[in-house]
């Protein structure tokens, strides 16, 4: 079957659409946060402002929750699953985050910062 120039730059216009959205999955980040009675794993995360970013949370015990209330981000955290998160910091600085679901005796300490540059 032999092509027409128009289909020729139809398909070339599409591969460049493409080209920058796949670039910009490869620069999104993947955090991995565990969440156990009052502590989150890692309790400090840097990120760069405007890069996209996906927390992956899994509890080791109970049912938890992740606030980052300066971003309007927030997550149920269920034992024995994983709870995909994506969001992008717009503003730099440094936020605190903390569970929002009483875990237990201790439960007011679970907190972590969150780094934006």
């Amino acid at each position: 079957m032999k092509s027409s120039p128009q289909r020729r730059l139809l398909l070339l216009g599409a591969l460049a659409i493409m080209v920058p959205a796949r670039a910009r999955r490869q620069q999104e980040q993947v955090i991995r946060v565990r969440a156990r009675r009052f502590v989150f794993d890692p309790s400090e995360i840097r990120l760069a402002r405007g890069v996209p970013v996906t927390f992956e949370f899994t509890s080791l015990d109970v049912p938890m929750g992740f606030n980052l209330p300066d971003f309007n981000v927030r997550s149920d955290i269920m034992p024995g699953a994983t709870t995909s998160l994506r969001f992008t910091p717009d503003k730099a600085g440094e936020f605190s985050f903390h569970c929002d679901i009483f875990c237990g005796s201790g439960h007011e300490t679970m907190a972590g910062t969150l780094i934006v540059s």
